[in-house]
């Protein structure tokens, strides 16, 4: 397959905002039509045993075909969880392509682009296994500033969606998640977005059915909110988290909640003696801060089973309250929606 020609990380200044698609008078859209940039922190590799390299995109990306939605991956080449919404400043961007996982190859075959599958790497050489990768939130940006335009020839995207990430991203995790930076790259320069997350299993693996659990309702939910006409709303993003579903209990539903305000995981630096310093990346316990206090947080919701969706935003001024009305629709509609799996 051959790669797109090199392109660099300054293509195009120029933003063209998000604009629905004309939907049939009396006729519930969902999200056909929909012209989606998929992006994500794990890359569009999906070539590990342990499904924590991409195949949850995949898994999406088949169910948003599936509805008809016109999906686009453009991710990073390679695994960037932690990058938040991190960017590079300089150097250039190219596109890779890999063959698609198997039994996924055809799900976006009948639509307007193909469901191209494209992954950013850095450098003016061709993507390789040692290439250096975009982050997410690279990803947006050089999508939306010419890297669609050159590719599937789309000036914009209608939505962003991010993920499905291996492993859910609450509480103090949001602020590292590159799945959720690159939703709140999107929101900066406001276009839709909507980020998701697939709980590990009580072992720590990320099996396949959270994946296709997560894909499955999320995008009868993505259908659901846009037929309200809620989805393609950009004054906020939503973080989505799916519960694990892996042995057999269903997901209890969908509770609006808040950003727990407990460190979920922790970095600890540990010293060596060669004095360097190793770092460690852990659930954190036996620290005051580990404690979460918010009874409608995201972390204790999704403990009890519930999928967690809550509203972000790139304004982190305090006290800013700027959804209005709109909030108010999404979150009333976040309350009453029944759906599980």
């Amino acid at each position: 397959m051959a790669a797109a020609a090199a392109l660099t990380a300054a293509l195009t200044l120029g933003l063209v905002g998000a604009t629905a698609p004309a939907q049939a008078a009396k006729v519930a859209p969902g999200i056909s039509g929909l012209r989606i940039l998929l992006t994500n922190d794990d890359s569009m590799q999906a070539a590990k045993a342990s499904n924590s390299d991409g195949l949850g995109l995949y898994e999406l990306r088949k169910q948003l075909c599936a509805r008809g939605a016109d999906v686009v991956v453009i991710a990073p080449w390679s695994v960037q969880s932690g990058k938040g919404s991190a960017v590079t400043n300089s150097g250039s961007f190219r596109l890779g392509q890999t063959a698609l996982p198997a039994g996924y190859e055809s799900d976006c075959a009948s639509a307007p682009a193909k469901g191209a599958v494209y992954g950013v790497c850095t450098g003016t050489d061709a993507c390789s296994s040692t290439s250096g990768s975009a982050t997410p939130a690279d990803t947006v940006m050089f999508a939306t500033r010419g890297g669609l335009a050159a590719t599937v020839g789309w000036s914009s995207p209608d939505l962003i969606v991010s993920g499905t990430n291996a492993g859910s991203n609450y509480a103090n995790s949001v602020n590292d998640s590159g799945t959720v930076g690159a939703a709140i790259t999107a929101n900066t320069v406001r276009i839709p977005a909507v980020a998701f997350s697939s709980s590990n299993a009580s072992d720590w693996s990320m099996p396949v059915a959270n994946y296709q659990a997560t894909a499955k309702w999320g995008a009868d939910f993505l259908a659901a909110l846009n037929n309200k006409g809620l989805l393609l709303q950009n004054k906020f993003v939503l973080n989505v988290n799916y519960p694990d579903v892996s042995a057999g209990a269903p997901a209890r539903r969908a509770k609006w909640a808040r950003v727990g305000d407990s460190t979920a995981w922790a970095h600890t630096y540990v010293p060596q003696s060669d004095g360097s310093y190793a770092i460690e990346f852990e659930l954190c316990t036996g620290m005051k801060i580990c404690t979460e206090h918010r009874k409608d947080s995201d972390w204790l919701l999704l403990n009890k089973g519930h999928i967690t969706v809550v509203p972000l935003s790139w304004d982190r001024t305090y006290g800013v309250t700027e959804g209005g009305r709109t909030y108010q629709r999404v979150k009333s509609f976040v309350e009453h929606y029944k759906a599980t799996a």
